[in-house]
């Protein structure tokens, strides 16, 4: 298996290099890896000790933080690298603030080139986030004795683990994984299942982050006089599902004030066309009406979305209606906001939960969801919504300090 897991890797690797020269994305992964060496040869001596953190994408990199975060606190001699495999998480955090001392891609998980990059520093603490797993990655950082955890661990019953092939990357996670720290208590019974007995149950770090918005400014320029005495949804990292939702809704209420956040600033010009009587975020200092005379606002800015969802009494969270994945909806929750979103979230169990609490609402097709959010935001209803805004800020209130519970094992 393990010759068929490098041959894996090679194909892979030149698969990526072929799709490249047709996709921009694919093409910033692969140019980004060429640098990833130097990065750290610049950046690090061999003998520096080095605290490092791996996110396949923005999402797990957003859990792992505040565990990061606290570990600087605590090692504060060590230094931090933080490694992406996707083009989305590294272009997102790279333009902003941070802790780390490098930044780079992950490089393909081919024994020589792990090797290579590894022996430019002295790591001391390895942690990967959710499930992203290279296993020559692995292998290597235990043979130089490093202490391997997984943060918010999460693992479904359709992962290959628990398939007839599934046993060497089982073994594999046996022998160099130190500890798991699970999500859920269904994640921590799958993994004891097939003997990943080293772990406990710590919850999700993300909701650890989010609390934290809570006390920070989230004042955003203009929106208040922009949502005035009416009410606000958000369509936060919306695709062509929840643009769909945002058009019904508007067409039949339209005393209600709309943002659109896309989850692609290339969305924005689509949507300048699908609302023309939309105003464009940028264009508010600018523009000859006054900016309450807007029914839509379009976000086309970076990392507004999280303050955005202060101002809102309803919240449309895209990715739920297609594969490519739920956004965050905790963003949301933590505020006491309703959330909205697709059904189609098998990897999102936050988002079960969150539905359990009666904080949120997931649905099939779009005219159901614009049917919801009508009805929250109709003022004979205002129980419905008190009730539900009181349920979602409860759901993330009683979640643990999972960071908390986290350090307290990896420093013992």
């Amino acid at each position: 298996m393990e010759l068929l897991y490098n041959i894996f890797i090679s194909l892979l690797t030149f698969g990526m290099k072929v799709f490249s020269l047709f996709n921009a994305k694919t093409k910033k992964g692969v140019e980004g890896r060429k640098e990833s060496l130097h990065k750290v040869q610049t950046a690090f001596l061999k003998t520096d000790k080095v605290i490092w953190m791996h996110a396949a994408s923005l999402g797990e990199y957003e859990q792992g933080l505040p565990v990061l975060e606290k570990l600087k606190e605590k090692l504060p001699d060590h230094k931090i690298l933080v490694t992406f495999f996707s083009p989305s998480g590294y272009e997102n955090v790279i333009k902003k603030k941070h802790i780390a001392d490098v930044i780079c891609y992950l490089p393909f998980d081919k024994k020589a080139a792990v090797r290579q990059f590894i022996s430019q520093f002295d790591v001391k603490l390895f942690f990967t986030v959710k499930y992203d797993y290279w296993y020559n990655l692995l292998a290597e950082l235990k043979s130089r004795n490093v202490k391997i955890y997984v943060i918010s661990a999460l693992f479904y019953e359709n992962q290959s683990f628990f398939t007839s092939y599934g046993k060497w990357f089982v073994k594999q996670l046996q022998k160099n994984v130190d500890w798991f720290f699970h999500q859920t208590q269904v994640s921590f019974a799958l993994a004891k299942s097939i003997g990943l007995t080293q772990s406990s149950v710590t919850g999700d770090t993300r909701f650890d982050r989010v609390k934290q918005l809570r006390d920070r400014d989230n004042h955003v320029k203009h929106i208040k006089q922009f949502v005035g005495d009416h009410k606000a949804v958000v369509f936060g990292s919306s695709w062509q599902a929840e643009e769909k939702i945002a058009a019904i809704v508007y067409r039949k209420n339209p005393y209600l004030k709309i943002i659109i956040a896309p989850h692609d600033l290339k969305r924005v010009e689509h949507l300048k066309n699908l609302y023309p009587d939309a105003l464009l975020y940028s264009k508010v200092e600018t523009s000859e009406l006054p900016i309450t005379d807007y029914p839509i606002l379009i976000i086309d800015s970076i990392g507004l979305l999280s303050k955005l969802y202060s101002y809102a009494d309803v919240a449309v969270v895209g990715g739920g209606f297609h594969d490519a994945g739920l956004h965050n909806i905790l963003e949301a929750a933590t505020f006491g906001v309703p959330v909205v979103f697709g059904n189609r979230y098998k990897k999102n169990p936050e988002a079960d939960e969150l539905i359990s609490y009666d904080g949120g609402k997931s649905f099939g097709d779009e005219y159901a969801a614009a049917e919801s959010v009508l009805f929250l935001t109709n003022e004979d209803n205002r129980e419905e919504l008190v009730s539900m805004s009181q349920n979602a800020r409860k759901f993330v209130d009683e979640k643990p300090d999972s960071t908390a519970m986290i350090l307290q094992k990896i420093l013992s």
